[in-house]
């Protein structure tokens, strides 16, 4: 029986949250994203799986895919800010600011996206381009 793209994505995600480590599931968010190729959530879960296995070139590729797909989406923009400041590219901060608007607007993306940074800190604590970009977006 073939997993359908849904079950697959929300078993990749089960599984990370259980503490699975990002280079076991990047096959499975491949594959996600080969079913789905249309899923800027898939593609913002593979970016971030990338970042955290400091693979930057293949995070910045997903991440501008999710960006493409939804640039509404404020996480998508965090994992390509991280991953140009990763491969040493310029303009990311327009990303940046960009997602620090759509948070202002929208208390539960802000929330999202705070726990993601933290829990990316806590698999990667000395993960500095996060830590950076953590306090670009709250910076008060």
């Amino acid at each position: 029986m073939t997993n359908t793209v849904e079950s697959l994505f929300d078993t990749g995600l089960e599984r990370y949250k259980a503490g699975e480590s990002a280079t076991s599931l990047i096959p499975l968010f491949k594959e996600v994203c080969d079913r789905a190729p249309k899923s800027s959530a898939a593609w913002t879960c593979l970016s971030w799986l990338y970042l955290l296995d400091d693979k930057p070139n293949s995070a910045y590729k997903a991440a501008q895919k999710a960006v493409k797909l939804n640039p509404q989406d404020p996480q998508a923009r965090v994992n390509l800010a991280v991953a140009m400041l990763e491969t040493g590219q310029k303009g990311l901060r327009q990303h940046v600011d960009f997602a620090q608007q759509l948070m202002f607007v929208n208390q539960e993306w802000q929330e999202e996206v705070k726990s993601s940074i933290d829990e990316g800190l806590s698999r990667k604590p000395d993960w500095q381009s996060l830590a950076k970009v953590k306090n670009w977006l709250f910076e008060k």
